[in-house]
């Protein structure tokens, strides 16, 4: 395989014998991907990023898990295998993985959909890597440099897993600002790419992402069955999609026959790609957009006595840290305030939450303490998840939530 020259071949990390606390010790033996620098009581002197940290136990001093270093990042041991056994870290421990990935989202690959996460970072024991499919195009977007010194072999991997034709690299920020190595946000490092933005398929809906220049890989995957669900449930409706960005829901609210969609969104170069996405499918429906603040176009929208028969309802993270943790819970409690006095007799309500600090239990309880405040009958029809390709490895990797409201009134 030809990969650009920016993607070395392998270079040969250190292997680090690494103690821990009791506690992080336990941490590992339950599965958890992450060891905080404050749980590590003996490491190498000469630790560096991207070596292999061999984690001892005090029972026996045998081997309980094996990680990535990482001196940039309080999460110093990112682990990549915790099975107790000793194994062999090489081309065929990570083409093994990935093709352990790949069978989990077979189920998602049998339908008409030409777009999937095949790598969930450390939920399928790849720490800081998401890698997205968009047709023949595999976006690999890096978190961390602890990758670099792998990256050939897993690229390998992926190519072959996947049958794609083109590799887009992404960086984070702090791995673009870094000097340690050539490579750019952006790079195609393997085949060619004739256009920046790629088109895909959901569930036999037509869509494009910008794998260059898009947020995190061009596109949000994980929402896709909740797209479908809202999808079905916009036939002959009217439907409000806020927090829009791409048009997720309401292109899949338009291709299944919605005789009105508006798409609110801060970002007018976000409903411009709505609208694309829109008339990538055939729709006789009314396509509407909405520039500006969502809190404040609802206020208006109220204000106007405007009614709709389907209000989906899906912000970004409100909670990013823990000090943020409040203020998200009384947004959500506002956002569904505000969704319930738009959502019309026997209308559908739709609250989505990317939050992973604010909990699933906290969330569908705010909810719905919330609506009850409002003497409207409603009835819960169901809370979802993650579509497949998104599988939860740990407690941490369950960030996103979905609750789907009828109301009787």
């Amino acid at each position: 395989m030809n990969f650009s020259s920016s993607i070395h071949r392998n270079i040969q990390a250190k292997r680090l014998a690494v103690k821990l606390t009791a506690k992080g010790e336990n941490y590992v033996q339950q599965g958890h991907p992450w060891v905080f620098s404050d749980s590590i009581i003996k490491i190498n002197d000469d630790a560096q990023t991207g070596d292999l940290a061999i984690i001892f136990g005090k029972r026996k001093n045998g081997m309980i898990g094996i990680g990535l270093y990482d001196a940039e990042s309080p999460i110093r041991i990112k682990i990549i295998y915790n099975q107790g056994k000793p194994t062999q870290i090489d081309d065929a421990f990570f083409l093994r993985k990935i093709e352990s990935a790949y069978q989990k989202r077979l189920p998602l690959l049998k339908t008409n959909t030409t777009s999937y996460r095949l790598i969930f970072g450390e939920n399928d024991g790849f720490p800081s890597l998401i890698a997205d499919v968009y047709d023949t195009v595999l976006v690999v977007k890096l978190y961390s440099q602890i990758w670099l010194p792998y990256l050939k072999t897993i690229l390998e991997s992926l190519v072959k897993t996947s049958n794609c034709k083109t590799v887009v690299l992404r960086l984070s920020r702090g791995l673009e600002q870094s000097t340690s190595h050539q490579l750019k946000d952006g790079e195609v490092v393997y085949g060619t790419l004739d256009h920046e933005v790629v088109e895909f398929v959901e569930h036999g809906v037509n869509f494009s992402a910008n794998v260059i220049k898009g947020h995190k890989t061009g596109y949000f995957l994980d929402h896709r069955e909740n797209r479908r669900q809202v999808g079905l449930l916009s036939k002959n409706k009217t439907v409000l999609d806020v927090f829009s960005y791409a048009g997720g829901f309401s292109v899949h609210a338009l291709a299944n026959g919605a005789k009105e969609v508006s798409s609110l969104d801060i970002s007018a170069q976000a409903l411009e790609i709505a609208v694309h996405n829109g008339e990538l499918n055939n729709y006789s429906g009314k396509h509407i957009t909405l520039a500006g603040d969502a809190f404040k176009i609802l206020e208006e929208l109220i204000s106007a006595k405007k009614k709709f028969d389907v209000v989906v309802i899906d912000p970004p993270s409100f909670a990013k840290q823990q000090s943020e943790i409040q203020l998200a819970k009384k947004k959500y409690a506002q956002l569904a305030r505000l969704g319930e006095k738009l959502t019309a007799r026997e209308g559908f309500l739709v609250l989505a939450s990317c939050s992973s600090r604010v909990s699933a239990t906290a969330f569908y309880d705010i909810n719905e303490q919330t609506l009850l405040a409002t003497k409207r009958s409603f009835s819960v029809l169901q809370k979802t998840q993650h579509d497949v390709d998104h599988p939860i490895g740990f407690e941490e990797g369950a960030y996103l939530k979905c609750g789907y409201y009828k109301f009787q009134d």
